[in-house]
């Protein structure tokens, strides 16, 4: 029996043991989930060399795959990295366990009273691409909203994402619960991704993190619910009212900070107002090596910008690469990001506080912000401990998918006798 044929009854033998955990989870106490996510955090630390070494393979196999400089960047694990993947771990198990929590409760004249809580999804799958930190935050995130999960890595972080894993199979065993909790799919061959797409007796939801070209699979095949975002298409508008020099502090960071996120800026809109201020809202950023395509006012402004193409609207480079133009105020501004952001994050930069109301409102992404970097577009930084992706779409979750996204509810209602007439 070859590789292919094995493969069906490796996903069966995955799929019955999530299922079978995720009861188990399902009625675990809080206290043991945050045991084994702070046991988790401990073995990672203490695992730092291993997983060092891992990365190393990982790195070697995906320049020898040709990938690029961001690319390799967001796979690229150091001991500051290792660091913020325990600290995350952490934040997860201080955060308040959802499951159980009460959403709503009220009586009817009939006596009967109503109450909604918060349950686990089940089992969830997610597959992912070259972060192997999101081995250990969709690992965390699941096991603390009582849910099991099947992770399935991408092929150039499969040693770190099995490194990560064992730490967190640790933690699992040292609280008392069951390892099969949180299983990694032990293989790099992509029948592994069809074969999830159909199990949808078992995987309740499938989160895919990655390129254009998984998730369009992804949403193309799938069988089961899918939580997922196509790009990270998303633009920052300078105002004619931004204070200039917070604007440029802004568009550098969130182009330039990890230029291969999904939260990376990829068009840059200025307000015709300010025109004049074009080379100072540009400049950090040529500096730093990023190639900016503009219009005629920015090639005007800088004879070191590129002539920009139609199609560099709308293009997702996850590289140091943007996209910029004028517009004619927060109107244009806004409708050129109607017809071509994804839908994930935009920002306007102004102290004008009608035009930042103005933009918060009318634009309709899962992420709109005000004189903030798009690079906040992630669960940790709101709050959440961490997050298993950024949906756009507008069914159960939108935006960062974190602890409370991870959960459904049910009814309880109870009477005293009562009777329908």
């Amino acid at each position: 029996m070859n590789d292919i044929q094995q493969i069906p009854a490796l996903m069966a033998r995955i799929g019955a043991q999530a299922k079978a955990a995720s009861k188990q989870l399902a009625r675990a106490s809080t206290e043991s989930k945050n045991v084994a996510l702070n046991a988790a955090a401990s073995t990672l630390r203490s695992s730092t060399e291993q997983l060092l070494e891992a990365n190393k393979k990982d790195i070697e196999f995906g320049q020898n795959k040709g990938l690029s400089g961001a690319m390799i960047d967001r796979l690229l694990l150091d001991e500051r990295r290792i660091e913020a993947i325990a600290e995350s771990l952490e934040a997860i198990a201080k955060l308040p366990d959802p499951i159980g929590s009460v959403i709503a409760q009220w009586d009817q004249p009939n006596g009967l009273n109503f109450t909604r809580i918060r349950v686990p999804l089940g089992v969830i799958g997610v597959i992912y691409e070259s972060r192997p930190n999101v081995t250990a935050d969709a690992g965390a995130l699941c096991l603390k909203a009582g849910n099991a999960v099947i992770l399935r890595g991408g092929s150039e972080s499969f040693h770190s994402s099995a490194c990560i894993h064992a730490c967190l199979v640790k933690g699992l065993k040292s609280a008392g619960l069951p390892e099969e909790a949180i299983q990694l799919i032990p293989t790099r061959d992509r029948a592994a991704v069809g074969e999830m797409l159909t199990m949808s007796g078992v995987i309740d939801i499938i989160v895919p993190r990655g390129g254009r070209s998984l998730v369009e699979r992804v949403q193309r095949e799938s069988r089961v619910p899918v939580f997922a975002h196509l790009e990270g298409i998303c633009h920052v508008y300078v105002d004619g009212g931004a204070d200039i020099e917070k604007a440029a502090a802004i568009i550098l960071n969130a182009k330039m900070r990890r230029p291969g996120v999904c939260g990376a800026a990829e068009t840059l809109l200025i307000d015709k107002k300010i025109a004049h201020k074009i080379p100072a809202l540009i400049a950090p950023l040529l500096e730093a090596g990023c190639e900016v395509r503009g219009d005629d006012a920015l090639q005007t402004a800088d004879t070191r910008v590129l002539p920009a193409h139609d199609s560099d609207w709308g293009a997702e480079f996850l590289d140091t690469i943007i996209a910029a133009k004028t517009v004619d105020g927060v109107e244009e501004a806004t409708a050129h990001i109607a017809e071509y952001s994804s839908g994930h994050t935009e920002t306007i930069v102004t102290e004008d506080a009608g035009a930042a109301e103005y933009f918060l409102n009318i634009v309709d992404s899962a992420i709109v912000m005000h004189n903030a970097s798009t690079q906040f577009a992630d669960g940790g930084e709101f709050g959440m401990g961490a997050e298993i992706g950024i949906a756009t779409g507008r069914i159960h979750a939108r935006g960062p998918v974190g602890l409370e996204q991870l959960t459904s509810f049910k009814y309880q209602v109870r009477g005293d006798g009562q009777i329908r007439p």
